[in-house]
């Protein structure tokens, strides 16, 4: 799993020791399976909030775990242009390349590690796809897609798109060495990510080797979401595998351990951490929309319909 690696952690920051008496560490509240289905123009997806109720993943609205898969030349495919409004979506590619285009101008060409941001706010139209060179040769596929919800009164901000690289996640260790924890948004420990978040949370991918712990601090007023991307272990007392949820209840501390013998297709534990303030609004969902209203949600379809949320640009 390449993503952003480092040959020798203990040269990192590291995480500070967390007191076990004063820190109340959560536990699972919930524990899911991803269920399975197909995106855009037929590639595989897991369906990673599958099954939890929206007041459980607020301020976050969907997470699709794409791969981890090796295609044969002919395979690799991407979503054809289509409309988003009233959130945001956080493109993780941990292996494999995409490439993405807008409508407002943004775009860019994401591999290991890399992060596609885009604030679709009032509206835009977008595309994702693979290069050429990818869809000729074939290749390891692995990454992960969020939807962040954003408050009613910035559904209508101007579209942005942020083409953060890998190199800039702010890079981290434990007190002993056990982990690598890339810190994509948010504040953790008092290491910033460099995704710029109209909604606050805080976003990281960690590694941890076979039979290390993880102590991590975590806002009190944030949701806490863990997700297994590879490997096997634990997040609390629950034992987690690829492709389970573990969503959280209260407290200020995050504890992970990764069992001490994985499988060899995937040597480590792999999670995506996501964590922010709850939002507190209604929720008005209908496919590439996120509104707090039915009519809301109306008037979405009638802007697209009308061109109002974008233009597909020329291909120069």
């Amino acid at each position: 799993m390449p993503a952003i690696t480092v040959d020798d952690v203990l040269t990192l920051p590291r995480l500070p020791a967390l007191d076990p008496v004063a820190t109340r560490f959560r536990q699972v509240h919930r524990l899911t399976t991803a269920t399975r289905g197909y995106e855009g123009e037929g590639f595989p997806v897991r369906r990673g909030f599958a099954g939890v109720p929206l007041s459980e993943l607020d301020p976050f609205i969907h997470f699709d775990h794409i791969g981890e898969i090796d295609l044969a030349p002919g395979e690799p495919m991407g979503t054809p242009w289509h409309p988003h409004r009233g959130f945001e979506t956080v493109t993780y590619m941990i292996d494999g390349i995409v490439n993405h285009r807008d409508s407002n101008g943004g775009g860019g060409r994401i591999t290991g590690g890399d992060t596609q941001w885009m604030t679709a706010g009032a509206g835009i139209l977008h595309i994702e796809a693979p290069p050429e060179s990818l869809v000729m040769s074939g290749g390891v596929f692995h990454g992960a897609q969020l939807w962040v919800n954003l408050p009613r009164a910035k559904k209508l901000t101007p579209p942005r798109y942020q083409d953060i690289r890998g190199t800039q996640a702010a890079l981290l260790t434990t007190p002993d060495g056990g982990a690598l924890i890339r810190v994509i948004a948010g504040d953790i420990a008092g290491y910033a990510g460099p995704g710029s978040t109209h909604t606050p949370i805080a976003l990281a991918h960690i590694t941890v080797e076979p039979g290390a712990q993880v102590e991590l601090p975590w806002h009190p007023g944030y949701n806490a979401l863990v997700y297994a991307l590879a490997g096997a272990g634990t997040v609390g007392a629950s034992p987690v595998h690829e492709g389970q949820l573990a969503v959280l209840g209260e407290g200020d501390g995050l504890r992970f351990t990764a069992s001490s013998t994985q499988d060899s297709r995937t040597p480590r534990l792999e999670l995506y951490v996501m964590g922010g303030r709850p939002i507190r609004e209604p929720v008005a969902r209908y496919g590439p929309f996120v509104m707090n209203t039915q009519a809301e949600l109306t008037q979405a379809f009638e802007d697209y319909q009308a061109g109002r949320l974008g233009v597909i640009p020329d291909r120069k």
